[in-house]
């Protein structure tokens, strides 16, 4: 279609907008590192993710092996190659700024060359004692090919000679050891002053020390990292099982195709050539030249050396379970909409700590996609096993760069008695849903939750996100349904029984391409007829052209679209009945909600799924719908403060210019703090109505 923008086009025009939070000057300093960390660890996935795809599918040369497949990859790539420079300038610029504002307040990024004779002794003694055993410097010059590289560490490449013959010279490599000591050292300093000293400059200063058996007097090294093809290859050997092909498929990742190579401008040439030539890459690869530091995503963990301190306004408890001693009582009469963080994710945890040592409860069956480290989550779970429920966890095991863990908590589940499902070959399980059984007397009483968001209590302090709990029989009968596929993919009779709940991929795009044409046809009748739209991604193009026809219908369209928009809204045609924006700031905007006019009969739900053709045709997602009104009005409420957001929200153009919503003569409008204020004062209300 000639109305859509390239999906990775459109990605990398959301990053530029992590950018513009870096550049923010209203931005706390140390939150505007942390973005230019953000920004660093996105395009770090994006390469390793997208760039890796887009190349597979030239080598494909135009077969079908992707249900992305663009139909000119090798434009995509020289497009994402100019913006991607651009970025890395803007990149720079604004790390110049933030540099220039660290000095002014007496913080100080201190490299190798301006020690003073105390920091100059601190770091040989730190070099010495924690350093030097957990480095293996390789003299790689001679070697047929470079040993292993890890893609999200950092090396220092060496070059070394003497001063009377520049020719007379050898190179060497150091991997940066920032997993183990972290990146950030702090230095002696004088009173009142803030010195930091980054890892590798700490392995710069001791170069004549590491090096010393050569004799060589003159010694320069440069940053460099290398990104890698992230692509899970699952072979289709019938003699090995899933999960031996998905360990196969990690294994294989480590020594993907090189995507990006990222270094330090100033390298020396033949450095350059060499590592350039060893990696198999070229200058039409993506060569991206830089400044002296890399890795920028460690810089989401500067030190907090800031005397201004960000305060994050506390979660609170919801209003309906802070005055009930048990969450599981309160949801077995009343509907409960959690959103988060404004809310506590404690009460979803409670919920299942409830449930374990609940003598009447029965069994448990939830899904989980992406889990905390140190997973609240799965020790009830393993609590309720050992208390004798029958605990059944989906547990996703292609989560993209949580495979690994995934596998840990499988075997950590399965050896406390948990049946764990690991999902089918061909689709992943993207739906958060979760039913426990109780019996009370004869009969079986269920309840859970349908979520937008992971179960991970890390996440969800920055991520928003909805969670509705609930007993709703048959939203219940739904996740059962569901859990009755999953143990038996074969049978998708399941999928297609379901009657509340839409799915993915049997029901859900047919459902809400009918909620469309329902808007299409009142405004051609001259009737009120209205969408509104807050999702993550909008790239599926059938689902783009059938907005493209109802905003030629004269529907009225309001989309909150956080990343990928595929869809060119700006249309001036459109402009009395399209609003289209994404809002990016403190917390991640993650939720996904659809609201649909219906001749005056509203309809109101939460999913797990974006618009894209990945979660409609190739994964298995939940959307609820919120049938209780005044739940209904809360999430239109948050919806319409997020449209009024002009302080936060951009403008989503053909153009991707990213210009900020005007503000002039209007209240200013950061939506992320008055949603929270208007969360706070219902629970402010209660808290009234209580005393």
């Amino acid at each position: 279609m000639k109305n859509l923008i390239p999906r990775d086009v459109s990605w990398l025009s959301f990053n530029a907008r992590v950018l513009q939070e870096a550049a923010d000057p209203t931005v706390p300093l140390r939150e505007r590192i942390r973005f230019l960390g953000i920004h660093s660890n996105n395009m770090d996935e994006f390469f390793r993710v997208r760039v890796a795809t887009l190349k597979r599918m030239i080598e494909l040369g135009g077969k079908k092996g992707n249900m992305h497949l663009e139909t000119n990859p090798g434009q995509i790539l020289d497009q994402i190659q100019t913006i991607v420079l651009s970025q890395q300038n803007e990149f720079n610029r604004i790390w110049g700024d933030i540099l220039k504002e660290m000095q002014q307040q007496n913080i100080f990024l201190i490299d190798e060359k301006k020690l003073n004779k105390t920091q100059q002794q601190f770091v040989r003694t730190f070099f010495e004692e924690e350093v030097r055993s957990n480095i293996i410097p390789l003299m790689i010059e001679s070697v047929p090919q470079l040993p292993y590289l890890r893609e999200k560490s950092i090396y220092l490449g060496v070059v070394m000679h003497t001063e009377d013959s520049a020719y007379n010279q050898k190179y060497a490599l150091i991997e940066v050891p920032s997993r183990i000591f972290g990146r950030f050292i702090q230095l002696p300093a004088p009173e009142g002053q803030q010195h930091i000293i980054l890892l590798e400059d700490v392995i710069r200063f001791n170069l004549p020390y590491i090096f010393s058996y050569f004799n060589y007097t003159s010694f320069e090294s440069y940053i460099f990292k290398v990104t890698k093809d992230a692509e899970l290859d699952i072979d289709n050997d019938i003699t090995t099982s899933f999960v031996q092909k998905i360990e196969k498929g990690i294994r294989n990742r480590r020594i993907g195709k090189p995507t990006r190579f990222v270094f330090d401008k100033e390298m020396d040439a033949g450095l350059l050539e060499y590592l350039m030539k060893k990696l198999s890459l070229s200058r039409k690869d993506n060569i991206i030249p830089g400044g002296r530091i890399h890795n920028f995503r460690h810089f989401m963990d500067f030190p907090d050396v800031f005397a201004q301190k960000k305060v994050r306004r506390a979660s609170f408890t919801h209003p309906a379970l802070a005055t009930s001693m048990r969450v599981t009582d309160v949801i077995l009469k009343q509907d409960v909409l959690l959103h988060f963080p404004y809310h506590s994710f404690n009460s979803v945890i409670d919920l299942l700590r409830e449930a374990a040592i609940d003598p009447d409860v029965v069994s448990i069956q939830i899904t989980a996609y992406r889990l905390a480290s140190n997973s609240k989550i799965i020790n009830a779970l393993i609590n309720a096993s050992r208390n004798g429920k029958h605990v059944v966890v989906m547990l996703e095991l292609r989560a993209r760069f949580d495979e690994e863990p995934n596998l840990m908590w499988k075997q950590v589940l399965e050896e406390e008695g948990v049946k764990v499902l690991i999902g089918m070959p061909n689709v992943k399980v993207h739906a958060k849903i979760c039913v426990i059984k109780k019996r009370t007397g004869n009969k079986i009483i269920q309840y859970g939750f349908v979520s937008t968001g992971n179960l991970n209590e890390k996440t969800a302090r920055v991520y928003a996100d909805e969670c509705m709990l609930t007993s709703n029989r048959n939203v219940m009968a739904d996740i059962n349904r569901i859990f009755k596929y999953l143990e038996n993919p074969s049978k998708i009779k399941y999928l297609s029984a379901c009657k509340t709940l839409m799915v993915c991929p049997l029901t859900m795009r047919k459902q809400l391409l009918q909620l469309i044409i329902t808007e299409i046809k009142h405004a051609k009748a001259g009737k009120k007829a209205s969408i509104t739209l807050k999702i993550n991604s909008l790239s599926d193009p059938q689902m783009i052209e059938k907005i493209f026809e109802a905003a030629d219908a004269g529907v009225d369209l309001h989309f909150v679209v956080r990343g990928i928009c595929c869809a060119k809204l700006g249309s001036k045609k459109w402009h009395k009945h399209v609003t289209a924006i994404s809002i990016v700031d403190e917390y991640l905007e993650h939720s996904r909600i659809m609201v649909f006019h219906h001749g005056g009969k509203e309809k109101v739900f939460i999913s797990s799924a974006d618009w894209m053709l990945r979660n409609l045709d190739h994964r298995i997602e939940a959307a609820i719908p919120i049938k209780d009104k005044t739940l209904g009005n809360e999430l239109k409420d948050i919806l319409s403060i997020q449209l009024q957001d002009n302080v936060k929200a951009r403008i989503l153009d053909n153009e991707l210019q990213n210009h900020y919503v005007p503000s002039a003569s209007k209240k200013r409008v950061r939506s992320q703090i008055e949603i929270y204020n208007y969360l706070n004062k219902k629970m402010k209300t209660v808290e009234t109505r209580s005393d």
